[in-house]
């Protein structure tokens, strides 16, 4: 294992990275001369990819896009703060992005910067820079969404500083499209181009992301006139070759995210987990943490965060199948009963969450009894006294629609309607879950799926909009609903035309395809939608959500850690955030 200390924007900050090819002792300080041999090089890049996963499946970036949202609102064990909008410029969850970022990009910088010292062929070397610039650009979108104004290096940095300034969005957005259209020019095709690794960086990823920043910009202060059309280009370039690019929409919408199928043809990207502690696996930890700051991690623990208190129901006990009960957050009420409302032809519902749990409990003691007299409308075969249901029997079902409190008290098993869900057991968003880990308490390793073609579908949808290309708008969001009537629902029953289109509709059709993939947050802001819809649909965040927070506020550590030069503040809604 190899601790690296990197200063970034004045931060002192500590990064585990190790590869199983790196011989070299341990050294204290990342320097220059690291990066100028191959192994040295290549153990660079490893680690600028190992450091995905302190967002893509880690707590704090599940935190800050998915609760507070119009999606998910706090669980009873869930980050008030947060969700409540009533978090400071100190807070742990958004410091820890802030950190991450800078520390992976002053690793991709690394790899950039020496790889024409590095003697090995030229075009792996230009392979592994081109994988760099794609990581970086990666980064610096996930800044620039969350910070807009951020500061951009770009070169490789040894040593302290005290001084550090915020660069304009634009220029900041200007240095991530060079660097995916410097990827796209050298990085294989596709995932399924010969000899390419899962979770490498392929040219089809680098298209999704330009797509992506393309569309974002666009409603940005910094957009410039032709952001729609390039991002409108650039996603129709993507599924026009999608044939030969081995790529497509899986048919079954239940199949995308089933366990062992992480690498379907849906798939652009998707950051690799590990079970092996020596390669940053579970628990174990890359960065340390103090003064309340969260600790980085190499965990995937989004199997977790949706998982409710099932266990505290009759019948029920905890088990590795249905997960440890985090309980972090819950589905708004606007999400179960309206984005999801139409369950006939649309099979995304039951296919995204759970509603039927099995009882599990051995011990029959804890099972309930029908009471006597039995209650109007009991099954035929209930009697006074005796158990409602057996071990392996129905024990919890969400129904999705109201019941009568006459129905759930003839029901054998516990029935939930909605009206009845709690901050401690609601439908549960299942696309996480990992049935095959070592055990209950352990993160998954599960690659966690970043990108996939039904969203650059979406992202030419509402590109198409925005120029007032209804047809394609329709054309791409139905390809998309079609396929969510397999297998049981009628396709044609699922398309639209271009009176059903608005920016809310957009917004209603990713919540149902791309619910919980820890993008809803930034969708709101790029459509300026983030108060209007909180405060609609997210009864806890209503009350306390403001302008200021279409942006994250710089972490007060940076701003105490810019000792010389200008201040580093949150300028547009300085002294608001502090």
């Amino acid at each position: 294992m190899k601790k690296i200390f990197l200063f970034c924007s004045g931060l002192l900050i500590v990064v585990s990275g190790c590869n199983k090819k790196l011989k070299e002792e341990p050294n204290s300080i990342l320097v220059p001369a690291f990066f100028q041999t191959s192994q040295g090089l290549q153990a660079g890049l490893d680690a600028a990819y190992a450091g995905m996963r302190n967002f893509w499946g880690a707590q704090e970036l599940f935190t800050a896009t998915v609760i507070g949202t119009d999606e998910f609102q706090r669980g009873v064990d869930g980050n008030s703060d947060i969700n409540l909008y009533s978090y400071t410029s100190s807070h742990g969850t958004t410091t820890t992005l802030w950190r991450a970022a800078y520390v992976f990009i002053n690793t991709c910088n690394g790899v950039i910067d020496n790889a024409d010292k590095v003697d090995m062929p030229v075009a792996t070397k230009n392979n592994i820079v081109a994988e760099a610039k794609f990581l970086r650009a990666n980064y610096y979108f996930i800044l620039a969404q969350f910070w807009g104004d951020v500061t951009l290096s770009l070169h490789f940095q040894s040593a302290a500083t005290t001084t550090a300034k915020r660069d304009p969005l634009a220029s900041v957005y200007d240095a991530i499209i060079q660097d995916l259209k410097d990827a796209i020019a050298v990085l294989p095709a596709s995932p399924k181009s010969n000899g390419v690794l899962a979770g490498k960086a392929t040219a089809v990823a680098a298209k999704h992301v330009l797509a992506k920043v393309y569309l974002t910009r666009a409603g940005s202060a910094v957009k410039k006139a032709d952001d729609y059309q390039n991002a409108y280009n650039t996603a129709v370039d993507i599924i026009n070759n999608k044939s030969s690019l081995g790529l497509n929409l899986v048919p079954d919408f239940s199949k995308v995210f089933a366990e062992g199928n992480e690498e379907n043809e849906e798939v652009l990207w998707s950051v690799q987990h590990t079970a092996n502690l020596a390669y940053n696996g579970p628990n174990n930890s890359g960065i340390s943490s103090s003064n309340g700051i969260s600790t980085y991690s190499a965990d995937n623990v989004l199997n977790h965060m949706w998982v409710g208190q099932y266990e505290k129901r009759p019948g029920m006990i905890r088990s590795t199948p249905y997960g440890r009960p985090y309980i972090r957050c819950i589905p708004t009420r606007w999400l179960t009963d309206t984005a999801f409302k139409e369950r006939v032809n649309d099979t995304r519902y039951s296919k995204t969450f759970q509603i039927v749990w099995y009882a599990n409990n051995p011990d029959p003691k804890g099972y309930p009894v029908w009471p006597n007299p039995l209650p109007a409308g009991a099954p035929a075969d209930a009697v006074a006294g005796q158990p409602k249901f057996k071990l392996g029997d129905t024990a919890i079902y969400m129904p999705g629609v109201d019941k009568t409190n006459a129905q759930i008290a003839a029901s054998r098993y516990l029935l939930i309607p909605p009206g009845k869900y709690d901050n401690t057991l609601s439908a549960t968003m299942m696309k996480y879950f990992d049935t095959k880990r070592a055990d209950l308490n352990s993160p998954s390793v599960r690659p966690v799926i970043a990108f996939r073609l039904a969203e650059t579908y979406l992202v030419a949808a509402e590109a198409a909009f925005n120029l007032g290309n209804m047809p394609d708008a329709v054309k791409y969001i139905n390809a998309v609903r079609e396929r969510a009537a397999y297998p049981t629902g009628n396709a044609t029953a699922m398309d639209i035309t271009a009176s059903d289109l608005s920016r809310d509709f957009i917004l209603d059709e990713r919540t149902r395809e791309l619910c919980g993939e820890n993008v809803r947050w930034w969708d709101l802001v790029r459509t300026g939608k983030l108060l209007e819809r909180v405060r609609l649909h997210n009864k806890e965040a209503a009350a306390n959500i403001i302008e200021k927070h279409v942006l994250r506020p710089i972490p007060q550590a940076q701003i105490d850690a810019t000792t010389t030069g200008d201040p580093y503040n949150n300028s547009l809604y300085f002294p608001l955030w502090n």
